[in-house]
């Protein structure tokens, strides 16, 4: 049984209750002459081929909610990043900066915070991480001496990217440095530089909006009133292929949920493997990039130390599949159709 790619399907009230398995087996049947059986639905579950709400699910008797988004994969997901691929950038008694891989949120979601120790282990996430990344640096860097740390105490988050961006997040590891951090992320005195490789041929410019929850199609968005947040980026083009591909530079003057996505898409310009928001019907945008994700990076991180009053800023290089996209947009290897070539917009 091979599922179709990126099979989504909606529990609905009628669904409600009915355990992963059983909805799956009623509506691949839907499907297939002859439908699925028992044992096929089991397998696809335990072998990392279903999401719901976008987190692997291998528990085929998990009962399922109203509303949730049941997500079938055509391969296999990849396994969960652990803690020996997270790189520890800085590290001292009061903060911590790492290299965050693609595939794994900053932190847990609010529904998920009751989950099952055995449950997070199948899906952790950054924060639970990142305490055993410490340990393994410290015991690399002071060897023996570094054993003692082997319990690190569990980190504070001050802010968030994206579970499919990669790059630069700093924790906190104490309550004072957590309050100064926090405060610094809401007064947007942070440094927050981003990469992306975007869809046609993107100029210079800032593109300022306010984010509502709710734009009309139920994501968040951009208002034409002035209702909502004020959101800024400041976008500037470091390299382009032809009309068709841009990498730029975002440059965050404010930090709301999904800025540079939603800005870059509403301009016309989406981040190459963007899935959630789209271009404006009428610009007619295409992604032909066949990216495996949405090709966002957190290139550099600063802000001023909680307790030393240091201005401290960090780096991070590109990761391997987007230095593997640039290449090969680099080379003209399957060149990619035109997206259009709409600059930068500037909205208040």
């Amino acid at each position: 049984m091979k599922p179709a790619p990126g099979t989504i399907h909606h529990v609905t009230a009628t669904d409600c209750g009915q355990t992963l398995a059983a909805f799956l087996r009623a509506k691949l049947a839907a499907g297939e002459s002859g439908g699925a059986s028992w044992s096929q639905v089991q397998k696809l579950v335990r072998s990392r081929h279903v999401l719901i709400h976008g987190n692997i699910c291998t528990d085929v008797a998990r009962r399922l909610k109203e509303g949730e988004v049941v997500k079938v994969l055509a391969a296999a997901a990849a396994a969960p990043p652990k803690a020996d691929d997270v790189r520890v950038v800085h590290l001292d008694d009061q903060v911590v900066v790492v290299d965050k891989p693609t595939g794994i949120t900053t932190t847990r979601h609010t529904e998920e915070l009751s989950w099952p120790t055995r449950r997070r282990q199948i899906q952790p996430t950054l924060d639970e991480l990142v305490p055993d990344a410490i340990a393994g640096y410290l015991l690399a860097r002071h060897g023996a001496r570094g054993k003692k740390h082997r319990h690190v105490p569990p980190v504070r988050a001050v802010h968030r990217i994206d579970r499919e961006t990669s790059g630069l997040v700093v924790f906190t590891r104490s309550v004072p440095a957590e309050r100064i951090l926090a405060e610094q992320f809401r007064a947007h005195t942070t440094h927050r530089r981003y990469l992306a490789i975007c869809v046609g041929r993107v100029g210079a410019g800032t593109i300022q909006t306010n984010f509502v929850r709710d734009r009309g199609d139920g994501r968040r968005g951009s208002s034409d009133t002035e209702e909502g947040k004020r959101a800024v980026t400041h976008v500037q083009p470091v390299e382009n292929f032809g009309d068709a591909f841009t990498l730029v530079e975002c440059r965050l003057e404010t930090g709301r949920t999904h800025q540079i996505r939603i800005h870059l898409a509403e301009i016309g310009h989406p981040v190459c493997g963007e899935r959630v928001y789209s271009a404006p019907r009428h610009m007619k945008v295409e992604d032909t990039s066949q990216a495996p994700r949405v090709m966002l990076h957190a290139a550099e991180l600063g802000f001023v130390h909680p307790e030393s009053g240091e201005d401290l800023r960090f780096s991070s290089p590109l990761p391997g599949d987007i230095k593997k996209l640039l290449d090969r947009l680099r080379s003209g290897r399957d060149a990619p159709r035109p997206g259009g070539s709409r600059p930068p917009m500037r909205r208040r």
